[in-house]
């Protein structure tokens, strides 16, 4: 099943906190001068029209990424983020809105190496279109969740692999965990980030324990839901499993998820949680 396009959700709730903590982690990369190795396992197609057709239909970016650039004084991460939606859009009107490469692309420099995979038969030609670089970027129709077994360890010896599968197919859920362990075992000083969205509690929590089991250490859990996770169809919330995180994300998390909870808040139940699903 390939029907999902994230055209239709750019820039909305769940993108916001991926690409927070997207941006945090290679902030922290690049204070090292040793390259690292980038693998984004559902890329998308690395940006986003936000006047298309898809991205008009629910808007959802107006009550995420838009409320978000009108107002001030935000966090520092935050403002990071913003900054490069700033750079992508350099008149006042929000038009483009970056996916995960394009944040990740932002911060690259020449000796890193981005591994771009999408399946998508409308979306990977986009892709590639906007990386051209192989030199730069490797662009490849590719089952994401088999690259993680295939490309680690990364020649660089550092590396961010970013997972985050549509979640239309409920074996996803198992899916994501498995590569977890199948690129841990290959490449555990390697950074991993999972993203969830938050349909139902209880869905949520049985990932979350299926990455308890896995008995990884070091792993940070940042989530949040804008409202009630019960009473209403549709992704009430999303979440981040991190492991082997930049060690002040944790605090930064701790600044940027309530200031978040607050402004992208839908009823007055809308709530963040930052903790050690496995500690180190």
């Amino acid at each position: 099943m390939l029907s999902y396009r994230h055209i239709y959700h750019a820039g909305n709730h769940a993108d916001i906190l991926k690409h927070l903590t997207v941006s945090q982690i290679c902030r922290h990369l690049i204070k090292k001068e040793a390259p690292f190795f980038y693998l984004d396992t559902h890329a998308g197609i690395g940006q986003y029209s936000l006047n298309s057709e898809q991205a008009q239909k629910n808007k959802e970016f107006h009550s995420g990424i838009a409320r978000l650039l009108k107002e001030e004084n935000l966090p520092e991460p935050l403002e990071g983020l913003l900054d490069i939606v700033r750079d992508m859009n350099p008149t006042d009107t929000l038009e483009y809105y970056p996916g995960s490469p394009k944040i990740v692309d932002y911060y690259v420099r020449q000796k890193d190496k981005l591994h771009l995979c999408e399946l998508h038969p409308n979306d990977y030609p986009l892709l590639a279109a906007l990386f051209p670089n192989k030199r730069k970027a490797n662009v490849v129709k590719d089952n994401g969740f088999a690259a993680v077994k295939a490309m680690l360890p990364p020649p660089q010896k550092r590396g961010f692999v970013l997972m985050d599968p549509p979640y239309e197919v409920k074996k996803d859920y198992q899916y994501v965990v498995q590569a977890l362990e199948e690129g841990y075992k290959r490449f555990p000083q390697g950074t991993y980030a999972i993203w969830y969205p938050v349909l139902n509690r209880q869905q949520a929590n049985e990932l979350l324990k299926s990455v308890k089991a896995t008995h990884i250490r070091n792993v940070l859990l940042l989530e949040l839901c804008i409202r009630n996770t019960e009473q209403e169809r549709g992704m009430a919330g999303s979440g981040m499993i991190i492991v082997n995180p930049p060690w002040t994300l944790e605090k930064e998390a701790k600044e940027f998820l309530p200031v978040l909870s607050k402004l992208l808040a839908e009823d007055n139940e809308a709530d963040f949680q930052v903790t050690w699903i496995t500690p180190e």
